[in-house]
């Protein structure tokens, strides 16, 4: 299966089910001493967020060498928490904020460096936000391997057993996900029966440490099914119902000033590009586009919310004939737009799982 970096393509599939995505976090192609880009570092509990930074270190190699004379460690870039905050009730923690996360497989080996009060390692998932999240966390001071979910701030029954968790050497955590059940794994072995938990059903990713932890993570990866947004379906559905269209493709805003993007299209591989201007002026003024290459012609027409009010653009891409004109481009585009429109009623019914 072919690795991606942290800048991870997203592997849309068409047909159903969806197949598995990889993304690796290859902290060595940034710069040393800066946090890497893609996340945003918090703090769950107490305190300020934690320091999080590209550092070197000696890392084994996760086979054994194949030869006594090939080298046992490699010098490596490794993510690292340097803050030694003392609050008490002081999660670090620093989220993947590309994607989101239903099932998955999500691994990373860890090093605890040093701590006065704690040394922990952990990775969180389903996170929603700092206050509500789950966590399976090693501690090398409590010789501890546990699991817990935070709900509002509040942490919920802590489930794990005691264990020896080495500080200062390369241990690796896993967990994986799949609909409710949660299992847990330390260096390869399940430590915690299997869980079930209705709480979460999805969310993002991060790392997380505990206090004055100073704690390195390092060959990080998920292993995924990626999540289809709901225009995503109506959009397959549309071209199964319109089958003589050349494509269809939908845009919304990205927040940021004259910005948007596509999510949702019959091509997989132009989900997450750019719009331009028209795409932008779509959806601010509720207008409409009209363009035309050799052998084709592209309306582009706001999809509304229940209020009227423009959410997303929709490019209506279909086979151009002899005298075509603006006119008649567009009404062919309207049934399309009306069998779409029938459909949607808020932004939420384009993007909510």
């Amino acid at each position: 299966m072919r690795v991606f970096s942290v800048c991870t393509f997203f592997l849309w599939v068409m047909s159903l089910p969806l197949a598995a995505a990889e993304l690796f976090f290859d902290f060595g192609q940034y710069p040393e001493g800066q946090p890497p880009p893609g996340f945003r570092s918090a703090v769950s509990g107490r305190g300020k967020p934690g320091d999080w930074r590209i550092l070197m270190d000696e890392v084994p190699p996760v086979l054994a060498p194949l030869t006594p004379q090939a080298p046992s460690v490699a010098r490596r870039a490794v993510l690292a928490q340097v803050s030694e905050d003392l609050t008490d009730e002081h999660f670090p923690l620093l989220i993947y904020e590309k994607e989101t996360f239903r099932d998955f497989e999500f691994t990373a080996r860890f090093k605890t460096v040093r701590g006065a009060v704690e040394q922990m390692a952990g990775l969180a998932f389903r996170i929603q936000n700092e206050t509500n999240y789950y966590v399976v966390r090693a501690s090398a001071l409590g010789n501890t391997f546990r699991f817990y979910k935070v709900v509002d701030g509040q942490r919920g029954d802590v489930i794990g057993p005691e264990i020896k968790i080495p500080a200062g050497s390369w241990q690796e955590i896993t967990v994986r996900c799949k609909g409710n059940e949660i299992r847990c794994q330390l260096n390869g072995k399940e430590a915690i029966p299997p869980l079930q938990d209705n709480t979460f059903t999805s969310g993002k990713i991060g790392f997380w440490t505990k206090s004055d932890s100073v704690t390195y993570f390092v060959d990080a990866k998920v292993v995924y099914t990626p999540l289809e947004v709901p225009v995503q379906a109506l959009v397959r559905q549309t071209l199964t119902n319109y089958s003589k269209l050349l494509g269809l493709q939908v845009y919304i805003p990205t927040g940021q000033a004259q910005s948007t993007r596509l999510i949702a299209s019959g091509e997989a591989a132009e989900v997450g590009k750019p719009g331009g201007n028209p795409e932008w002026d779509v959806i601010q003024r509720g207008v409409k586009y009209y363009g035309k290459e050799k052998d084709r012609v592209l309306v582009t027409l706001p999809l509304r919310d229940k209020n009227g009010d423009p959410i997303a653009a929709v490019k209506v891409i279909m086979k151009r004939f002899a005298g075509q004109t603006e006119r008649n481009a567009v009404e062919r585009a309207m049934p399309i737009m009306q069998f779409m429109q029938q459909r949607v009623n808020t932004k939420e019914d384009l993007i909510e799982e």
